[in-house]
């Protein structure tokens, strides 16, 4: 009897000491797996925003642009960029394009240098997706407390503080020192001849008289950008390929500048554009062209392409070298709608923002060297058009008109053509047509 008791008791402590164990290790147990499991998670969180990561290629150009040169990155490592934000530049012969980052996130890594050449489709950098942080607000501005400040009592109204400092004691003067007895300790005997041997030595010496130098002989060497490389092929090519022959011509600008001044607050006020000289030189042109075919068309191989429709070249100059946007089809537009071509590719090319497409073509090329003010000038052909009119700056000039001798605005203007295509009589035909029309500007009405 008294052996199974013992056995009881025994096997309840056993039983209250396994419960026990469950209450105390199990909580604990529970915990390390929550903890387990957090940083499970989190570590699951970190690989796959790793995965993530997206290498950014360089992007296709266009069909005859292979390569290019790294000119700046925009971004570097560790900088946060928003989704179509720019992030380096590269810079072809013809455009420079734009890399932009195709989400918002974190630049990861640069995979090329500034200046380095780079290929369609070659890796260009890493960007790891994410949320672009905002800026951090401007830390606040310390107080800039003052030892007058300090002193000025706060309870007073701010009209009536007052520095309440005690002054400082004015110094002693000389006098003062005499009077109170007060003698300066000597000074030292060997300082005071070494400072005496000096102030002697710096009267006896005299300034030497320093030849000036000579005008500085530097040299810096710059490479020349792929645009300007580009450039020099081009015009190159035009003057070994082509057969150019220059003519020349003047033009009275009288009734042109009259329309000019009568009607440019009105096409301002309606269309808010300028109304400049291109517009008529490039509506002239295009009636003379249609007239003239030969110089709107151009060689191909052992062919001429004569074509129905006027594409006008405009020379604009950039920081970077000449470009020539193309003003398409000039047969169907007025005089408003050629400036207002005109201007929008004339602002895009000073803000480096001209496409491939926007230079693409153009049969037919004006240069006007008269904003710069050049009073001559033979133009280079634009291969393969076969002649380009070139403007220049107006002058006062006496003229004879009706036996009288009389002081007008003349323009001379200067047509190079492609002997190739164009003879003489038609060359000159042409700039004379161009001559009448601007001449009396009524006449192209009627064309």
């Amino acid at each position: 009897m008294l052996s199974k008791q013992i056995i009881a008791v025994a096997r309840g402590r056993s039983l209250q000491y396994a419960s026990h164990v469950r209450s105390t290790v199990a909580p604990s147990l529970t915990r390390g797996w929550d903890i387990a499991s957090a940083h499970a998670r989190t570590a699951k969180f970190h690989s796959s925003k790793l995965l993530q990561a997206e290498t950014v290629k360089v992007p296709q150009m266009a069909e005859s642009i292979t390569e290019g040169t790294l000119k700046t990155w925009s971004k570097q490592v560790g900088d946060s960029v928003a989704a179509d934000e720019e992030v380096a530049t590269i810079e072809t012969d013809k455009i420079d394009v734009s890399v932009n980052a195709p989400q918002s996130g974190k630049i990861v890594k640069l995979l090329a240098n500034e200046e380095d050449t780079v290929t369609v489709g070659q890796d260009l950098f890493v960007i790891e997706p994410g949320e672009v942080e905002a800026a951090a607000p401007p830390p606040p501005k310390e107080e800039q407390t003052s030892g007058e400040s300090q002193v000025k009592d706060v309870t007073e109204p701010v009209d009536q503080q007052v520095n309440k400092e005690l002054p400082k004691p004015p110094a002693p003067s000389e006098s003062d020192k005499k009077s109170s007895g007060v003698k300066e300790a000597p000074k030292d005997k060997k300082e005071f001849k070494e400072k005496e041997g000096a102030s002697k030595k710096d009267k006896k010496e005299t300034p030497v008289a320093v030849r000036p130098a000579p005008g500085s002989r530097n040299e810096t060497r710059v490479k020349m950008n792929r645009m300007r490389l580009r450039i020099a092929e081009r015009l190159k090519e035009s003057q070994n390929a082509a057969a150019s022959l220059t003519t020349f011509n003047e033009i009275d600008m009288s009734s042109l500048m009259e329309m000019r001044k009568k009607f440019k607050d009105q096409v301002m006020k309606e269309h808010e554009v300028k109304l400049g000289y291109m517009s008529a030189f490039a509506k002239a042109c295009t009636l003379a062209l249609r007239e003239i075919p030969a110089a709107n068309a151009s060689i191909e191989g052992e062919e001429i392409v004569y074509r129905d429709y006027v594409d006008l070249s405009v020379a604009v100059a950039t920081p970077k070298g000449l470009v020539t946007p193309v003003v398409r089809n000039t047969e169907t537009m007025n005089f408003v709608d050629i400036e207002k071509e005109i201007a929008f590719l004339g602002n895009k090319a000073r803000d480096g923002k001209l496409t491939l497409e926007d230079m693409a073509g153009g049969t037919f090329t004006i240069s006007n060297g008269g904003v710069f003010g050049s009073l001559y000038g033979t133009p280079i052909i634009n291969l393969p058009q076969s002649a380009v009119l070139g403007m220049h700056a107006i002058k006062e000039k006496p003229v004879v008109v009706g036996g009288q001798i009389v002081i007008r605005p003349i323009m001379v203007v200067a047509l190079t053509y492609d002997h190739r295509l164009l003879d003489g009589r038609e060359a000159v035909t042409f700039l004379v047509k161009i001559k009448e029309y601007l001449e009396d500007p009524r006449k192209m009405l009627l064309a």
